[in-house]
């Protein structure tokens, strides 16, 4: 059996500042979900209070994020041979799963509302928008270069880009009410907010969901990696193909080789180098598993049931 890393990460001085970054965003969004829900009480704004709501599971995202990023970076261990690689990918699915939750809960309180409608005093309901929009503003410029590239990160920007939106339908919908008492736009922007959460949240469900389940990367066509491998000198066929993406970072292939000669064992490790090399720049294959085999009686399907 061979296999081989190509290890491909980010320094600690990187991993480091995204930890200083989630912890900033998580002091700004604690602050702004004490005086959302001072101000929410006070005006009866509900826009107000279903968004201090939502900032509450902004602050519960971004400790989440924050805890996964640290565990990320422990050892293996005999009894967690892959240490805690998958920490944030399960982040990304509770913050996912939290963010269309916090949807449905405010499109129902958007709904009663829409029935029995509610002066509120906007004045209050306008400043705090725009303090919520500033800190939120400034946490989703913080997190915004690291979400490209990490679902965790992007968990965490989602929910407050999302804030920080719902925060900005506040402030349209303060400013209505104040000028034009249209006190049902409260509740309207809050729907909408809701709405776009599901949107935006079931996308990154969907997507950490799969890498939990070890589906094949999307990216990734098994088919044209086994025609591939099959070119190289002395291979016969590739079966029993196994590919799953580990994290942001890994993506592990296992497969079983059969090979045309009884080759010895020091010309498997050239082929094996060879195949490494091949998967990993055409493909981004990082880590690569390989059973060899001659003449062996067994399934020769590229993907068997185990």
């Amino acid at each position: 059996m061979g296999h081989h890393h190509h290890h491909h990460g980010h320094s600690h001085s990187h991993n480091d500042l995204k930890g200083r970054n989630l912890l900033i965003s998580i002091v700004l969004n604690i602050a702004i979900t004490l005086s959302q829900v001072i101000g929410g009480i006070l005006s009866g704004s509900l826009a107000l209070l279903s968004d201090a709501l939502h900032n509450f599971s902004d602050v519960l995202s971004l400790v989440i994020s924050y805890v996964a990023q640290k565990m990320g970076k422990k050892q293996a261990s005999k009894h967690r041979t892959f240490g805690y690689k998958r920490a944030e990918i399960l982040a990304a699915f509770i913050n996912a799963s939290t963010l269309v939750i916090v949807a449905i809960i405010l499109m129902k309180e958007a709904i009663e509302r829409l029935v029995e409608p509610q002066e509120i005093k906007s004045n209050l309901v306008i400043w705090l928008a725009l303090i919520a929009i500033a800190g939120n503003g400034f946490s989703v410029l913080l997190l915004k270069k690291d979400s490209e590239h990490n679902m965790n990160m992007k968990s965490a920007y989602l929910h407050l880009l999302t804030d920080m939106m719902a925060s900005v339908a506040v402030l349209i919908g303060g400013v209505l009410m104040k000028y034009y008492q249209i006190y049902w736009v409260d509740a309207a922007l809050t729907m909408l907010i809701g709405i776009y959460l599901i949107y935006m949240g079931y996308d990154l469900l969907k997507e950490s969901t799969k890498v939990l389940m070890l589906f094949t990367p999307r990216t990734i066509e098994i088919e044209d990696i086994v025609e591939s491998i099959c070119t190289i000198n002395m291979v016969k066929n590739v079966h029993h193909v196994h590919i799953w993406q580990l994290n942001e970072e890994e993506v592990h292939m296992e497969a079983h080789i059969d090979f045309t000669e009884d080759i010895k064992l020091s010309q498997f490790d050239e082929i094996l180098e060879e195949i490494e090399e091949h998967v990993y720049h055409k493909h981004g294959i990082n880590h690569v598993n390989i059973q060899p085999e001659f003449d062996k009686c067994d399934s020769k399907s590229v993907i068997v049931q185990d």
